[in-house]
């Protein structure tokens, strides 16, 4: 149907509306910028994986310190992704990108300049609230400023760079690690950083919502302490135990903050987001399977790295081009995925995608050793990058298309929110599955190993390589007790990924979006476009920014 907005009492002011590019050479300009800006932010998540031996043995950190100083920066960018991407439809979504990018730039040269464990970790902090800035900016320029029959195209560009580009940044920071030292690696975002400025400058405009409402504060508040909550559950409940206290606080506090936030938002006018919405199978749908895939890719991630360096040998670079063919298999289905769905339906579409996800997941469980080596574990990541770059263009599709473009800011957060949430779950779940893996498979093979260095062995692999160096004859028994129990811990986390996968699949099968006839891939995802199998049965009317309702 065509779309149709009616007013209540106020009148829009001027310059609510989106801005909608003519000029083709500068929507190009555009869509570098934006993922230019886009390549720092993810392979900035992504990069320190490349450094984890080496940070370990610099600042003498366990591996779940490593973890948690990877952790911290997907943590702050995820609890704070909803109120900047609100706080961007209102101030600005260019002065605000550029504010993000500035203080990310500031935030990853300090932290290449770390003298400790602590303070590169207050530095991973501060450069997760600068992403939270830029991140739903990238999206909401996109999806407010391109026409319709172009906005499909560009999101699939954007979700290619957000899935793919990770591993990119991965093999261009693992170059500046063996060639210097771990600590260039943020040389990568700062310069990225840099050429996105310049681009924002030049070519990207200013758009914002016309906001006659208070910012929801309470809400925003609430939305932080319930994303804090939950990953903290899922980082210490499995290595300190379900019933431990530190445990039991976060589930209360990720309780209290996802109760609040829902009441709040039920009882709010205008709400930061109209969980409503979620009634929408396709939005709902499209947020669980975003979730899902990027929790289990950043997890495999944090997995496979100490896998190719501590257990395979292999340098920091060898170990990045290592994932360069899963990357550029993830990146060309993400292109390709539009065009797929136009013919079967975004539902299809997804369901295709996980499942050949998941089968490549269980294939990495499955095969893997430590004399197979690189082969064992190659098929199920291709499978993966496959499956994976296949699902997330219609997913995104799915979250954007839901809200009307002068609420993109709020949209493409919420889209944000859903693969850093994911990604932070991802890291903390499978991540701590591996250590506690790892710790109960090595504790029997070390009897008869001198207690200092049996004490460094089970902090994790790469201390256990580094101390073999000092137990003497028995060197090599202790590397090899490290390093089959690191694939005892990754098999495990394997599983636990390949779970999780088969459970949003059964959720999309049960309750994804209808069956309707698909869209042709000039429209698809286009707001006021005909539905698609992304979207889902007509949604209640939605409130635009200046509390009118939207009646599609």
């Amino acid at each position: 149907m065509a779309e149709q907005i009616v007013h209540t009492n106020r009148a829009p002011r001027q310059g609510a509306a989106p801005v909608i590019l003519d000029d083709p050479r500068r929507r190009r300009s555009v869509l570098v910028g934006v993922c230019l800006a886009l390549m720092a932010v993810v392979a900035s998540v992504s990069g320190l994986n490349v450094a984890q031996p080496q940070i370990a043995l610099e600042f003498g950190a366990s591996l779940s310190t490593v973890i948690w100083i990877i952790n911290v920066y997907t943590v702050s960018l995820a609890a704070l992704l909803l109120p900047l991407g609100a706080i961007g439809d209102r101030w600005g979504r260019k002065p605000v990108l550029l504010t993000g990018l500035a203080l990310f730039g500031i935030a990853n040269l300090a932290a290449g300049l770390a003298p400790t464990a602590e303070i590169l970790l207050a530095t991973r902090l501060a450069s997760g609230v600068g992403a939270a800035m830029i991140m739903p900016v990238t999206l909401a320029v996109i999806t407010s400023t391109f026409p319709d029959e172009e906005r499909s195209r560009a999101i699939g560009v954007w979700t290619g760079v957000a899935g793919g580009g990770g591993i990119l940044g991965m093999f261009l920071s693992a170059a500046l690690v063996d060639v210097a030292s771990w600590r260039w690696l943020f040389v990568l975002p700062i310069l990225l950083v840099v050429a996105a400025t310049v681009v924002t400058l030049r070519s990207v405009p200013d758009s914002r919502e016309d906001a006659q409402h208070d910012f929801d504060t309470v809400g925003s508040l609430l939305s932080m302490v319930a994303v804090v909550g939950l990953i903290l559950v899922l980082d210490e409940g499995p290595v300190r135990g379900w019933t431990a206290p530190v445990t039991l606080v976060s589930m209360l506090v990720a309780v209290v903050g996802v109760t609040g936030f829902l009441t709040w938002e039920l009882r709010r006018r205008v709400p930061l987001l109209d969980v409503r919405l979620f009634r929408d199978r396709g939005l709902a749908s499209g947020s669980a399977a975003l979730l899902v895939i990027f929790g289990v890719q950043a997890g495999i991630f944090v997995v496979v790295f100490p896998y190719l360096q501590a257990v395979l040998g292999w340098s920091g670079l060898r170990s990045t081009l290592a994932l360069l063919p899963t990357m550029l298999v993830m990146m060309v289905a993400s292109g390709l995925a539009p065009r797929v769905a136009a013919h079967i339906g975004s539902r299809s579409t997804m369901v295709v995608g996980i499942v050949v996800g998941a089968a490549g997941v269980a294939l990495m469980a499955g095969l893997v050793s430590v004399d197979g080596g690189y082969l064992s574990i190659l098929p199920g990541m291709l499978a993966m990058g496959l499956g994976m770059g296949v699902t997330m263009t219609p997913a995104t599709e799915a979250i954007t298309s839901s809200l009307p473009r002068e609420r993109q800011g709020v949209a493409s957060a919420l889209n944000d929110v859903t693969r850093e949430l994911g990604t932070a779950l991802g890291v903390a779940l499978l991540g701590a599955i591996l250590a506690v893996g790892y710790r109960s498979a090595i504790e029997p093979r070390l009897n008869g190993i001198p207690a200092d260095v049996a004490g460094t062995a089970r902090q994790g692999i790469a201390n256990a390589v580094a101390a073999a160096d000092t137990a003497g004859p028995q060197s090599q028994a202790v590397i090899h007790a490290a390093q089959q129990s690191f694939v005892t811990g990754w098999q495990q986390a394997m599983w636990v990924g390949a779970g999780v996968l088969a459970v949003v699949l059964v959720y999309i099968l049960v309750r994804g979006p209808e069956r309707t006839p698909p869209r042709s891939a000039a429209t698809a995802g286009a707001p006021g476009s005909a539905p698609s199998s992304a979207d889902a049965v007509p949604a209640p009317p939605k409130p635009t920014a200046d509390g009118s309702q939207e009646i599609s």
